[in-house]
């Protein structure tokens, strides 16, 4: 099976085999992910244009309202998610979290958005500021949706919290998001999308997605564009100082996780509080 990408409005299968996935149980091969073929420049217009004019004719509370009802629709959907997400060597646990837990981030910020800013769409940022000495310039805030793309590179562990963490606090900003995910679980990402399109509950061009590499992605985004990573510090940096992004000053948020293990060695007993840890 090959992976598809969400791309200006349609399902995509990559233009090469690209990478082998296997199932992390039982070691057979889930998909081939690609993205090969895939116009980057396009698709960053094509949600700039129609993701981003769509979501910025929409109140705060009309978003976030929209991210209720989609968490609710997920939530419809969490057996099968569980099913698929059992092939990247997740316990019923590790999905909980993953599944479950994504979806009530979602709701948590949806519930932010509506008791916290006014149903307009845009945020009046405290009050009047006086900027002349007898009152006659007087200034303030007023903070509207930038017109341009949000784009998502994720870590491999949590292929469905790590993506809807990012995307709902993007979307209620209205800003359309293009989702990157890690290529050894990108499967999974994958279905949590394809539900997410199915569910009709976000406009059109309001998330896409790049299963496989991002190819020059980077090279075509503007100073109205956010860029936000999870994984490797080595990584991250090397996305960071990339020539467009330092050239352009295009906001890039990094977050470089480290993973820990606990290696137990033939001694440790069940009860023994190292097993516990």
């Amino acid at each position: 099976m090959q992976s598809k990408s969400y791309y200006c409005g349609s399902w995509v299968e990559g233009q090469s085999q690209g990478v082998e996935v296997r199932d992390a149980v039982n070691g057979e091969v889930v998909c081939n992910v690609s993205s090969d073929g895939l116009d980057f420049e396009q698709m960053l217009q094509y949600g700039r244009d129609v993701g981003g004019e769509a979501l910025r004719q929409l109140t705060i509370h009309d978003r976030a309202n929209a991210l209720k009802n989609l968490g609710k629709y997920l939530l419809s959907k969490k057996e099968h998610l569980y099913a698929i997400s059992a092939k990247t060597g997740a316990t019923t646990a590790d999905s909980w979290v993953d599944i479950e837990g994504g979806i009530a981030t979602m709701f948590s910020y949806s519930g932010i958005a509506r008791r916290e800013f006014a149903n307009e769409n845009f945020i009046v940022e405290g009050g009047p500021e006086v900027l002349s000495a007898k009152g006659s310039f007087v200034a303030r805030h007023i903070l509207t949706s930038k017109p341009g793309v949000s784009v998502h590179i994720n870590a491999f562990n949590f292929p469905c919290w790590g993506m809807l963490e990012k995307i709902a606090p993007s979307l209620i900003a209205g800003v359309p998001v293009i989702v990157k995910p890690a290529t050894v679980s990108a499967y999974m990402t994958q279905v949590m999308v394809e539900e997410i399109i199915a569910s009709g509950l976000l406009p059109e061009g309001s998330i896409q997605l790049i299963c496989g590499g991002v190819g020059d992605l980077l090279d075509h985004l503007n100073e109205q564009d956010v860029v936000t990573f999870t994984g490797s510090a080595s990584t991250g940096k090397k996305l960071r100082c990339h020539a467009n992004i330092v050239e352009n000053s295009i906001p890039f948020n990094m977050e470089a996780d480290s993973l820990n293990c606990s290696i137990l060695g033939e001694t440790v007993a069940v009860e023994d509080p190292e097993f516990a840890l």
